[in-house]
């Protein structure tokens, strides 16, 4: 029996999106991220600007879209390194989540640099609406690290400071950050769970961003470095890798 018309349309549809994003990704590898335009990427597979727009209405919701293809690439590669391991060992589970985080960074600088050191406008529509797809790729991609925090809290708990140690104006921004998140963490775990973020996060994208090559041409000891003191501060036990 031959497809219902709007079937086909939708799949149709559906297979040009993705022609474009591919697109958009060829574009941003080969080019860098001033090349992908809607004009260049329509030209990229035979079609007119204008003809773009019935796909993606503005230059940002396609940043946006392309953006949510790269996270959740990032997040599986997580989850899947996450997964090779038990459930109960969490050290083996964080560690291969954040070397996973690593590798993915390396592998495709292009697409890491697109994600986090290209912010979208203020003003991007798709980015600033919260069921967006972009920012439920976000979202995703946050989860996969703290829900790991959630269950170590949930278990022998990590040393934390007192909630009134920390800065008043950082523990205002903590609670609007846990209201934001819904999550079952205190702002006390979230401030070491952050710290322990921005210390990781901060190294692989000075090395992906090629801000350490004035020193390092190897970079791997030091994240490993920076992991085994990150599960230390979240009281788990490391084995060498």
């Amino acid at each position: 029996m031959p497809a219902h018309p709007a079937r086909r349309r939708e799949r149709l549809r559906e297979a040009t999106l993705a022609e474009i994003r591919e697109a958009a990704r060829r574009l941003l590898t080969t080019k860098g991220p001033p090349a992908v335009t809607i004009n260049a990427v329509a030209r990229e597979i035979g079609m007119s600007g204008p003809a773009l727009y019935h796909y993606f209405a503005s230059h940002d919701d396609l940043v946006a879209a392309v953006t949510a293809d790269f996270l959740r690439e990032l997040t599986t590669a997580m989850e899947t390194a996450r997964d090779a391991h038990a459930p109960g060992a969490s050290a083996e589970r964080l560690l291969a989540t954040c070397r996973a985080m690593r590798d993915w960074a390396i592998a495709h600088p292009a697409e890491f640099g697109w994600i986090f050191a290209s912010p979208i406008a203020p003003a991007a529509s798709a980015r600033h609406r919260p069921d967006s797809p972009r920012n439920q790729a976000g979202r995703d991609f946050e989860l996969v690290f703290l829900q790991q925090i959630e269950e170590l809290w949930a278990g022998p708990r990590f040393p934390v400071p007192a909630a009134e140690e920390l800065d008043p104006s950082v523990r205002e921004q903590l609670r609007a950050y846990a209201a934001a998140l819904d999550r079952d963490l205190p702002i006390e775990a979230l401030y070491v769970a952050l710290s322990c973020w921005i210390r990781l996060y901060g190294l692989l994208c000075m090395e992906v961003l090629n801000q350490l090559d004035f020193v390092y041409s190897d970079p791997g000891p030091i994240y490993e470095e920076t992991l085994r003191d990150l599960a230390a501060t979240l009281g788990l036990a490391v084995t060498d890798q």
